[in-house]
């Protein structure tokens, strides 16, 4: 009978083996590796169907989940592109003031822009209307048939009316429109807002804080005057137009692309800091306002080191109504509405 080639091998090994004894440890180890792939291949010779079905199903197995998970993908995708975006903003952001050397003194708060002027043109007094927590309840004129209490639904969108995006690139659309409501004296904001507003200005006073507004709704007339004397102020400085123009944008929004125009952003100090600036945020008041302004729909709109993204400095005095659950999710993750309105589209 013809030997198989498996046996001519085993054959000519024990022959090798007797002729020369040193090879034996050599050729045991060559003759085991021949003997090992010999038997896989066989196997998976005489397996062949077996194998080719298990490759099909973990070929459709890795197909399948590629088209299982394509929203996730693709928001992990948008969250890297958002990143990247807002990080090349702020890689290239210029900062106004430390650009061009101004102090902390040369900044002009809206406070500072009223004094020294005939106001007629403002209609205000020469100090900023500042009410207490008292004057606004026994004055509040609360119009029916508004409740901002009411459900909105869970299912936020950028179309809300409480997420209106207002900025330098975003001005007040020409459409925009909302019904007034008095808080006290001349000082108005949306309805929609009044019943969160007092509703926050009572738990401040219970926790022994007593706040007070001193800038709600503005109208464009204002805005105008209020940005027009601060490039003024910065002239006569000795800064150009431009630079006069740049610096303002900062400190005070652009005619048109206030927040203050659509009665949705309140300026808040205490009756123990009455100032409009960035010392407000280490008072007490200052930290109950950021610590709890979302339990009733507040946002701090200027947070410090996002100037890069809102394009105006940091005011801890300036808040914004955005609703309960946009304010929740904006405080916790400490963004901006202009983040948070990427997130959400």
């Amino acid at each position: 009978m013809k030997k198989s080639w498996k046996e001519n091998i085993i054959s000519k090994y024990r022959q090798a083996i007797r002729k020369n004894r040193f090879l034996k440890l050599p050729l045991s180890v060559a003759l085991l590796f021949v003997v090992f792939f010999y038997n896989i291949g066989a196997y998976f010779y005489y397996n062949k169907k077996k194998f080719s079905s298990m490759v099909a199903i973990l070929l459709f197995a890795i197909i399948s989940s590629s088209f299982a998970f394509p929203g996730i993908l693709e928001e992990e995708n948008t969250a890297m592109e958002n990143e990247s975006e807002w990080a090349e903003i702020q890689e290239n952001y210029d900062y106004v003031p430390v650009e061009l050397g101004i102090s902390k003194d040369e900044v002009l708060d809206d406070e500072d822009v009223i004094i020294g002027y005939d106001n007629e043109e403002l209609d205000v007094q020469d100090e900023i209307d500042q009410f207490s927590l008292d004057d606004i309840l026994e004055a509040n004129e609360l119009s029916e048939g508004f409740d901002s209490r009411e459900e909105q639904g869970s299912l936020l969108s950028a179309d809300d009316w409480q997420l209106v995006l207002v900025n330098k690139q975003h001005p007040v659309p020409d459409d925009y429109t909302f019904t007034l409501g008095t808080i006290t004296g001349s000082m108005k904001c949306d309805v929609r807002i009044i019943d969160e507003l007092m509703a926050m200005l009572e738990a401040a006073k219970k926790d022994g804080i007593d706040l007070m507004i001193c800038s709600p709704y503005r109208d464009y007339n204002r805005q105008t005057v209020l940005f027009n004397r601060k490039i003024d102020y910065y002239m006569d400085k000795g800064y150009s137009y431009m630079e006069a123009y740049r610096i303002a944008s900062i400190t005070v929004t652009v005619p048109g692309a206030s927040e203050h125009q659509i009665g949705l952003a309140l300026d808040i100090v205490s009756n123990t800091y009455t100032s409009l600036d960035m010392g407000f945020g280490e008072t007490d008041a200052g930290l109950w306002l950021k610590e709890h302004g979302y339990e009733y729909g507040f946002i701090l709109r200027y947070p410090l080191g996002k100037e890069y993204i809102t394009g105006i400095q940091y005011e801890p005095w300036h808040y914004r109504y955005v609703g309960k659950e946009a304010a929740t999710a904006i405080m916790k993750k400490e963004i901006t509405l202009e983040e948070f309105l990427e997130d959400l589209e």
